[in-house]
């Protein structure tokens, strides 16, 4: 029987956690649906899924923009990209991937 994939967990994850399913674990980060230490690893696929139904709801009450944001929110949504960022630029990451056509 073949084993089911498990996730790397976002500080192990490709390009500094800079990928969707990283997305998805900072989002919910933000929106307190996980705490902060909770990086994932190890998670089933599903639970990523479940996950991303529950941050995209969260999402769909602010119409998607972090400008509607509740402040107390959308402050620990900043702070939580910033650090993202920084960490992941100091793990090779410049982002230049994401604004290159295909």
């Amino acid at each position: 029987m073949k084993e089911l994939k498990r996730y790397v967990g976002i500080h192990n994850d490709v390009n500094g956690g800079m990928t969707d399913t990283g997305k998805i674990i900072r989002d919910a980060w933000a929106f307190q649906i996980i705490p902060e230490e909770q990086t994932c690893e190890g998670w089933l696929a599903a639970g990523i899924e479940d996950l991303w139904q529950q941050v995209n709801v969260e999402w769909e009450k602010y119409g998607f923009r972090v400008a509607n944001l509740p402040d107390e929110v959308r402050e620990r949504f900043l702070r939580i990209q910033e650090q993202a960022v920084i960490r992941a630029k100091q793990e090779g990451w410049d982002g230049e991937m994401e604004l290159e056509d295909d």
